[in-house]
């Protein structure tokens, strides 16, 4: 036990360095484990949708302060993130996709930070096209409510929302397959490695 708290010696090295058959092999074959662990427990797909805001700050607010400028960003932009995870349109996308509100909440669907410019709203889900389709949902629902609250008061009247990215959404792996090949390979070749210096060391002479 001793020996694992005490630092390589120029033998160990060297020995590690003989036996690179062995921890290549090991690096080989965690990468096909990844592969494998990828195959059978794949990560889910995720589309993004895109929705255009504009807070249109020179004319809601042309006279005033930069200070006055950042509480009127900061109210406007929680607004919008309030109406993005409504219980109106949760429950729309609930009712459409079969998926419960706490699930869309906590699992399948994101916002990007939201500033002005492009909000992106991303959705996760094992099937792409459902994905692709959940994404769009969310964004064309958001754009209608907010275009709502506009016309009611709800939201400053300056505030401009268009969805621009909302169909034929491509959709990829949450986790790319590099990732489990390098994990995979990485995990095994430092166990091989581990395994050379602290075995027998004429077994790889």
């Amino acid at each position: 036990m001793n020996d694992l708290f005490v630092g390589p010696s120029l033998d160990d090295l060297i020995r590690l360095l003989r036996a690179w058959r062995f921890w290549v092999l090991g690096g080989l074959l965690g990468a096909l484990l990844g592969a494998v662990m990828y195959a059978i427990l794949p990560p889910r797909h995720f589309a993004r949708a895109t929705v255009n805001v504009d807070f249109n700050l020179e004319q809601a607010w042309p006279q005033e302060t930069d200070r006055q400028h950042f509480y009127y960003l900061e109210r406007e932009t929680r607004k919008l993130e309030e109406i993005a995870w409504s219980d109106r349109i949760m429950d729309q996308l609930s009712l459409e996709f079969k998926i419960p509100p706490a699930e869309l909440r906590g699992e399948v669907l994101q916002l990007s930070q939201p500033a002005e410019a492009g909000w992106h709203f991303y959705a996760e889900h094992e099937d792409p096209q459902i994905a692709g389709a959940l994404a769009s949902a969310w964004a064309e629902a958001f754009t209608l409510r907010v275009q709502e609250q506009i016309e009611s008061g709800g939201v400053n009247e300056f505030v401009r929302v268009e969805t621009t990215q909302s169909a034929h959404l491509p959709t990829e792996r949450r986790i790319p397959l590099g990732n489990y090949l390098l994990a995979g390979s990485m995990g095994l070749l430092t166990l091989a490695a581990f395994v050379v210096l602290f075995m027998n060391p004429r077994k790889f002479r």
